[in-house]
């Protein structure tokens, strides 16, 4: 089955998606994920090119993707060094994205639907981006998948998720 226009993703407090919902301007998609540069091979030094991002992507009311927020709070190899404690990667992350969160004027967590897009920010890949999976012989996209967060959205269309 072919990807919607428009893609529904469910928020699911204490899960993946409990960052998400909308606000006075639209909607938003909110997380924290670790992502390396696009091409990127494990090997030697892969700690540090493993980068934490806090992310917030806005959307208008009819789904179109506005703007993003992106931001690094750190590499794996500084949360290995510095694991706890309010300087740690982790710790700074989420303070930044509590703040994001709170410059949204009304915010409401809750399920959304976006269109697909697609941008690429210090190498990494950001976005809802349509994918093609089905083994029949059209290449109809029949997957949109949340990079850099590895969420897989596909029929029966219902804002749920795999891993």
């Amino acid at each position: 089955m072919a990807v919607p226009e428009i893609v529904p993703v469910a928020q699911e407090p204490d899960c993946r998606t409990s960052t998400i919902g909308r606000f006075s301007g639209g909607q938003f998609l909110a997380s924290i994920t670790y992502a390396s540069p696009d091409g990127f091979a494990m090997g030697d030094g892969w700690e540090e090119q493993q980068r934490l991002f806090v992310v917030l992507h806005t959307f208008d009311h009819d789904g179109r993707h506005q703007e993003s927020d992106i931001w690094c709070a750190g590499t794996w190899a500084e949360q290995m060094k510095r694991p706890h404690g309010e300087r740690s990667v982790v710790a700074r992350a989420e303070a930044r994205l509590a703040d994001v969160l709170a410059g949204l004027a009304e915010r409401e967590y809750c399920d959304i639907a976006i269109r697909p897009f697609r941008l690429t920010v210090d190498g990494v890949v950001f976005g809802l981006i349509t994918e093609c999976h089905a083994e029949d012989e059209d290449g109809e996209h029949d997957w949109a998948e949340l990079y850099p967060d590895q969420l897989s959205f596909s029929a029966p269309w219902n804002g749920e998720y795999d891993t």
